[in-house]
């Protein structure tokens, strides 16, 4: 349970959720985040070191560069569902099970 109460903890940040969102899709280094999410480098490298320690994320080094992304197919599909509850909600898709 508290693994859980975690992870959701992390992802109720919306520039944490933006990054997740990001990391689900794929490895970026910490320029590209900051980059596409408009947010300064800083912030991001610690909003990633937060979801690392998490387990949220992980990392593999290409020569100078560090890479991020999901951890595993569960975490993706956490991301996903949560952004697709969320469609649900806003755009008035009818729920279904």
């Amino acid at each position: 349970m508290e693994a859980a109460v975690e992870a959701f903890r992390m992802l109720s940040d919306a520039t944490r959720l933006r990054l997740m969102w990001l990391l689900s899709t794929g490895e970026f280094d910490v320029g590209s985040l900051a980059t596409a999410i408009e947010t300064a480098r800083p912030s991001v490298s610690q909003h990633l070191a937060k979801l690392r320690l998490a387990g949220l994320v992980q990392t593999r080094r290409e020569g100078r560069r560090v890479l991020y992304r999901a951890r595993d197919a569960h975490v993706r599909a956490l991301i996903n569902e949560a952004l697709f509850h969320a469609d649900h909600e806003v755009s008035g898709i009818p729920r279904h099970d």
